[in-house]
């Protein structure tokens, strides 16, 4: 186990190992938007100030398909959730593998509204469904609509108006039909490209330039040999000329440490220089350890008038385009990649970039309750985080777990809680949770067990308080799952609430350790795991979170939680092999 000072030594080194290049307009860094965003689509809108919007898919994760807003394309902010209420689309509640849920979406403006276009797939019940949401103020949850549903035989729609004002659904394949966007209704549809393999053709996107219709699309699967691919044509419906350029984006046979390259989005700035989002891991060449998944880059490209457009290679330091200036402070105060500092005052809402696996019950997260203010009370679920480690059947099961996140949005991060909990049932628990699905997570709780103690030869089994690491790596391709470690919580720490950590102090490990809120630096190690645990797997879509739960672990406990003190920082991000900066590359 590290000891306690090799993390600030960590942030030392960071901060001394780069000092890489002065902040210049025209330097920038990946990702643009750290932590899981994956299937990034991005659209630039002058009428509403000169702002970029970007979404990006969710799967299970609620509340769902996330708008962050950037004036300068390095400040974002997240915005609002077009996917934000349970009434909107219920059927998360039946949703059981890692892969149900949303998946790719595609944000487009037209004539004063947003549009995100989307689907929802339940890949156990074989069942899929089109979603279409909209807005004219994408500032606000509730201003978003419904949505409208319509029927999809095939994945990741991307949306498109002619210059006519038709309305296209562009999808995998690549297949191409006209819409309805009020009603949901779809004219017939039609293949109008096979791409340059035809191998996993997925994630379109369609634009109209200098008189012809450009596809941009992804090719080779979301792995080590996805590429980015182009083909353009005259008529809307084809036939398309594929680029001899092919792929025009991709990282695959090269030992960049961006690698999964591909998901593309074309937009413009307020310069009026072109622009690609993808989606990259930060794995290198092997691809092992990536535990924040599938994140949201950006590159510049030069698209000259009739010709193909050129893209910059993805890495971790660019330089291109001089950036836009913001016209106003566009994070107003919290930009993504800010430090989580949050006492869950009285009368304050749940932060907007918590989230949860499946539609939350509301009920169990409440805010300075009675008698226990600046805490969030947990009212326990059943169901543990940890299915795998109770070896249910595929470690999945439809049930609302008690678990509240935000995602890991940094290489080098702390994470902790302080956990006041008076069990009295056998095996309640709250903990802390380095999470990508119910059998790929790590947990460290204050549980309920027996202890026992020998009197005269006679063993006399008692419940009390203990804390327990245990590590759940059934859906992963990591073998060496560590053992877990149970020790009773020390007697002079039952009196104050107990502070739980979760560290990052490399790429390629976590780090959980306890301690007394009332002496934080005497701290108990409790374990350590890999990364690997929460890299691929049953979780290949998806990134990494970290959080608090709650949980009777299937018995009839019904004991509260109350956690406060949340604090997440950000230390360092990795741009490169054994290259760091510093996070929210302040510098």
């Amino acid at each position: 186990m590290a000891r306690p000072h090799s993390f600030l030594y960590t942030l030392f080194a960071v901060s001394s190992l780069i000092v890489i290049l002065n902040a210049q307009n025209e330097t920038r860094y990946n990702p643009a938007i750290p932590g899981w965003h994956s299937d990034p689509s991005c659209v630039f809108v002058p009428d509403w100030n000169e702002t970029t919007f970007c979404t990006s898919s969710t799967f299970l994760l609620t509340p769902g398909l996330p708008i962050h807003a950037s004036q300068d394309l390095v400040n974002w902010k997240l915005i609002s959730h077009a996917l934000s209420r349970k009434n909107q689309y219920p059927a998360f509640d039946q949703s059981l593998a890692q892969t149900d849920g949303i998946w790719a979406a595609t944000v487009r403006y037209h004539q004063g509204t947003f549009f995100i276009i989307t689907m929802y797939k339940n890949n156990v019940e074989q069942l899929q469904t089109g979603l279409i949401f909209n807005t004219t103020d994408p500032y606000d949850n509730n201003a978003w609509n419904g949505p409208i549903r319509y029927e999809t035989e095939y994945i990741d729609p991307d949306l498109f108006w002619d210059d006519d004002g038709t309305a296209y659904v562009a999808t995998s394949g690549i297949n191409l039909q006209t819409a309805d966007l009020t009603t949901g209704t779809f004219g017939e549809s039609r293949s109008i490209w096979n791409g340059s393999t035809g191998v996993y053709l997925e994630g379109p996107h369609l634009y109209k330039k200098d008189g012809y219709y450009y596809i941009l699309a992804a090719e080779g699967g979301s792995g080590i040999n996805h590429t980015v691919i182009i083909a353009r044509s005259k008529h809307i419906f084809g036939p398309y000329e594929n680029h001899s350029g092919n792929p025009v984006l991709t990282n695959k046979n090269t030992s960049r440490y961006f690698q999964n390259v591909g998901h593309a989005d074309l937009f413009q700035d307020a310069l009026g220089h072109w622009w690609a989002s993808a989606l990259a891991w930060r794995s290198g060449p092997l691809a092992v350890t990536y535990p924040m998944g599938r994140e949201t880059v950006l590159t510049p490209v030069t698209w000259n008038e009739g010709a193909w457009p050129i893209f910059s290679p993805i890495c971790g330091i660019e330089s291109g385009w001089y950036l836009p200036v913001a016209k106003e402070n566009s994070c107003h105060g919290t930009c993504v990649g800010d430090a989580d500092i949050i006492d869950f005052e009285p009368g304050s809402p749940i932060p907007s970039h918590f989230g949860y696996w499946r539609w939350p019950v509301p009920d169990s997260y409440t805010i300075s309750p009675s008698g226990h203010p600046g805490t969030l009370q947990l009212t326990p679920s059943p169901l543990s985080i940890s299915a795998g480690y109770e070896n249910l059947t595929l470690g999945y099961q439809v049930d609302n777990l008690t678990l509240i996140m935000r995602l890991q949005t940094d290489t080098l991060f702390q994470y902790s809680v302080d956990v006041f909990f008076t069990p009295e049932i056998e095996h309640e628990e709250v903990g802390v949770t380095l999470y990508l699905n119910q059998v790929q997570n790590m947990a460290l709780g204050v549980i309920m067990l027996p202890i026992s103690t020998t009197t005269n030869l006679t063993t006399n089994p008692t419940l009390a308080p203990h804390l327990r690491f245990v590590v759940s790596g059934l859906g992963g391709l990591e073998k060496n799952i560590p053992k877990p470690f149970v020790t009773p919580v020390p007697d002079s720490w039952l009196k104050d609430p107990i502070r739980l950590f979760v560290r990052a102090e490399n790429e390629t490990h976590y780090t959980f350790t306890a301690a007394s809120s009332s002496s934080p630096y005497e701290i108990i190690p409790m374990g350590i795991a890999p990364a690997t645990i929460v890299s691929g797997g049953t979780g290949d879509f998806t990134g990494s979170l970290v959080g608090a739960y709650a949980t009777t672990n299937g018995r009839n406990g019904s004991s509260p939680a109350y956690i406060s003190r949340w604090r997440y920082q950000g230390l360092a991000q990795a741009v490169g092999n054994q290259e760091y900066i510093p996070s929210r590359f302040n510098y």
